[in-house]
């Protein structure tokens, strides 16, 4: 997949538009009907995207992200996406529905096909929709295909309601909702070693600042080394037994394996909370709760 800070001139694509924060079971949908439809065209397909929310142009404050752009990138490549464009939204905000449209879509890309959500908004004021794209198909000569609203337990899919259940710990809801396990991918740092010292080694990482905050606690995770999944434990928090410091941790406890992964890059995938932190009178007793943890998930 080719990606593209600006616009050039790429005839004859098949488009998928949205923000797709998360790239979750909806997003998926509407790319992947872009996919599809390039594929019987004999064509290519790309995503139209911005670099950053919307709503950090419009308030000033960017919203917590489900996705790194890097993972974001490549939950899109792995659709099958040709190229994605990931635009500057500021350049694109005063255009109306009909320039944003003649303009950007059909100057740029006069596409043979574009993709939205049920409910998709462009142009200044948000001018521009579903009925908006669908009035002017024959006009331009593109097929238009809007996706219906994708249902998880009859509720609407959504990156609010996924940030919602991330922050609010209901992990295993907002991987349904996303169709794959919530991932956070980091480089092994050092920190104090505590974990060896109790029989727990654990691999360190820095929690991104940009992604949306979980609660402080214990984690079921899987752990992505080098494309190998192992099960694994995970503590995010400021480890209030052994610190008296106020920054925040993600500490994972690899099961069955025992390899230097100092410096390297791995992805750790959250299964479900277990607990919330908590601060024990001991570390002998943090032990025996780690002990119950792995117990707990893995028996």
């Amino acid at each position: 997949m080719e990606i593209f800070s600006e616009l050039n001139k790429n005839s004859n694509l098949s488009l998928a538009l949205g923000y797709f924060d998360g790239v979750h079971k909806g997003h998926q949908a509407v790319i992947s009907k872009a996919v599809e439809y390039a594929k019987t065209c004999g064509t290519k397909s790309a995503v139209i995207t911005f670099k950053d929310h919307p709503c950090c142009f419009f308030w000033g404050v960017c919203p917590k992200y489900i996705l790194s752009r890097e993972a974001r990138r490549a939950k899109i490549a792995e659709l099958g996406v040709d190229y994605i464009y990931e635009l500057d939204f500021a350049d694109l905000s005063s255009y109306s529905a009909e320039d944003y449209l003649t303009e950007i879509l059909i100057g740029n890309f006069s596409p043979v096909a574009i993709s939205t959500g049920f409910n998709h908004h462009f142009g200044s004021k948000k001018s521009g929709d579903t009925v908006y794209l669908a009035a002017n198909a024959e006009k331009f000569g593109y097929k238009y295909f809007m996706t219906e609203a994708a249902k998880c337990n009859d509720e609407i899919i959504s990156s609010t309601i996924i940030r919602k259940a991330l922050s609010d710990g209901n992990i295993e809801f907002a991987n349904n909702m996303l169709g794959y396990r919530f991932p956070v991918t980091g480089e092994v740092v050092k920190g104090c070693q505590l974990g060896r010292k109790i029989g727990f080694k654990t691999a360190n990482m820095c929690y991104p600042p940009e992604l949306i905050d979980l609660p402080f606690g214990a984690y079921a995770t899987k752990v992505n080394i080098d494309g190998v999944y192992y099960d694994s434990v995970t503590n995010f928090g400021i480890k209030p037994t052994v610190s008296s410091e106020n920054f925040c941790t993600l500490e994972t406890h690899i099961l069955n394996f025992d390899e230097d992964i100092y410096g390297k890059q791995i992805t750790v995938e959250f299964v479900k909370m277990i607990r919330k932190e908590q601060k024990f009178a001991s570390v002998n007793e943090l032990k025996i709760q780690i002990e119950k943890d792995i117990v707990e998930v893995y028996s």
